[in-house]
């Protein structure tokens, strides 16, 4: 695990780097701060619970732009009432091994918790389970459902269809969405294999983040209003149309575009959801209607198959880990790695580093929703 160790320091010691313009917040405080905002706006206490314990998880895990960063935008489409706090998703059809859900436009983290549970009943029950729904919303980062399955013993996929950003190759504006991919397989002692990727160059709120920060992104990851790659977060923000995995046609985008169409084919096709520009836009204002997004949940019991499937897995990652380098600084890495680094960064610390327009922003929440401010309790 030497080079899990590495990448730890690498975490630690950019956290310091820009430590002076970021505060340490506990993660109970965190959570605490997320339950009253929404318990504010008389969201369930059950529900408010797993919105914290997603948002916060994302934080944690060093997806930042998943994280607290999404409150403001959860918290506005109940107050538009473009999506029901309380909802509580229902099957429409079901056989041993499959389900079809409806989300009753509820929270994101409470309709993948239910699909996700019955996923992993039904893989417990007959080796497979899969479960799509349709009229879902944001449902965070995508890891987290996939890992709710891992941490069963059992491989966890989920995937989601979101709001229209990402160019087509050889297009000039927004048709699908970010479509993320989640996959998470157990090894042994603790030890596993977690994807979690959007199938665009980048998530959009990496976007807001280096926005927020009033800091460049880098070439590759966006256009501006007139389909020119930008470095510019503002101009990339206001136009709204990210690359696709891989970039432009020239480095292979086109393999980034087909799988963000094949996550719209599980996700919002499979579910009778809205799809490609058929999706509303969200942004930081909200929106003006429901969202009505697609995800699919799926779990597999690997004692279904050949034995020793954590062995192997285990056997896997100590290969990858213990490739050499091409610079004996940045080690050869298994997906997972960067957020168990982060996770243990933020216990060393007592809590996760912030930048402090982010709390500036949670100020500003508190302030409009008369809760107190996350850090004063």
């Amino acid at each position: 695990m030497k080079n899990f160790k590495y990448l730890y320091t690498v975490v630690r010691n950019i956290g310091q780097k820009y430590g002076s313009n970021r505060d340490v917040i506990p993660v109970n405080e965190a959570k605490r701060f997320v339950v009253d905002c929404f318990r504010s706006l008389k969201v369930p206490q059950n529900h408010a619970d797993l919105m914290a314990n997603l948002l916060i998880a994302a934080d944690c895990r060093g997806h930042f732009s998943h994280g607290m960063n999404r409150l403001e935008m959860y918290l506005n489409d109940i107050q538009s009432a473009t999506t029901d706090g309380a909802a509580v998703p229902t099957i429409l059809k079901e056989s041993p091994c499959t389900a079809w859900v409806n989300g009753n436009n509820g929270l994101g983290a409470v309709v993948g918790r239910f699909c996700m549970d019955l996923a992993i009943k039904k893989a417990k029950e007959v080796g497979v389970g899969w479960v799509c729904a349709n009229h879902s919303n944001h449902y965070g980062i995508a890891g987290w459902y996939a890992i709710q399955a891992q941490e069963h013993g059992l491989i966890g996929i989920s995937m989601t269809n979101t709001s229209p950003i990402l160019c087509p190759t050889r297009g000039k504006e927004a048709a699908l969405g970010t479509n993320p991919i989640s996959v998470a397989a157990p090894a042994n002692n603790g030890d596993g294999f977690v994807l979690d990727m959007a199938t665009t160059a980048v998530a959009v709120g990496k976007v807001e983040l280096q926005l927020r920060k009033e800091l460049p992104i880098p070439s590759g990851w966006a256009l501006d209003k007139d389909a020119n790659v930008t470095t510019d977060p503002k101009k990339a923000f206001e136009a709204s149309m990210l690359l696709p995995l891989g970039g432009l046609e020239e480095t292979s985008g086109y393999k980034g575009y087909g799988l963000c169409g094949m996550v719209e084919v599980m996700t919002g096709i499979l579910s009778n959801a809205n799809f490609s520009t058929k999706i509303r836009k969200w942004t930081l204002d909200g929106s003006g209607s429901e969202a009505n997004l697609g995800q699919v949940f799926i779990a597999v019991n690997p004692d279904c198959f050949a034995p020793g499937f954590t062995d192997r897995m285990t056997e896997m990652n100590g290969i990858l880990r213990n490739v050499q380098p091409v610079n004996e600084e940045k080690p050869v890495l298994v997906p997972g790695d960067p957020e168990h680094a982060h996770m243990k960064k933020t216990d060393e610390e007592g809590g996760i580093r912030y930048h402090v327009n982010q709390l500036s922003n949670c100020d500003d929440i508190a302030a409009k929703l008369k809760v107190p401010k996350i850090g004063t309790m």
